[in-house]
């Protein structure tokens, strides 16, 4: 048994953590990003919400220009994750690097959602 092996072994026993398979890697960065987009989506309602107020009281178009930026927000995270995750094109990383990314930026839209109605 190599230095290396033996290494790798012992920290396997004393860390579970490092002993994960992809597979379990996945799982755990794609219910990461569950709970982040659940999130998200709870700020959504309740941004969108409050805009809708401020345009009924204002006249404003906001709640449109908020669906407008979402929309883009969405094709910009989902674009931005695949170029992260080219980095491990055809590898066994390249599923959890692009499910990392988009839990990434969904926590990020969702204290951008956040602080849209903070401002007001």
């Amino acid at each position: 048994m190599t230095r290396a092996a033996i290494t790798l072994l012992i920290a396997s026993v004393a860390s579970p953590a490092l002993a994960q398979t992809q597979v379990e890697m996945n799982r755990s960065a794609m219910a990461a990003f569950v709970r982040a987009d659940s999130a998200m989506n709870r700020e959504w309602s309740r941004t969108t919400d409050a805009m809708r107020r401020l345009d009924g009281q204002a006249g404003g178009a906001r709640a449109a220009a908020l669906l407008e930026s979402q929309r883009a927000w969405l094709r910009f995270r989902d674009a931005q994750c695949v170029v992260e995750g080219g980095r491990y094109a055809g590898g066994s990383l390249q599923g959890m690097t692009i499910t990392n990314c988009r839990t990434r930026l969904t926590e990020d839209r969702r204290v951008q959602l956040r602080d849209l109605t903070r401002q007001e």
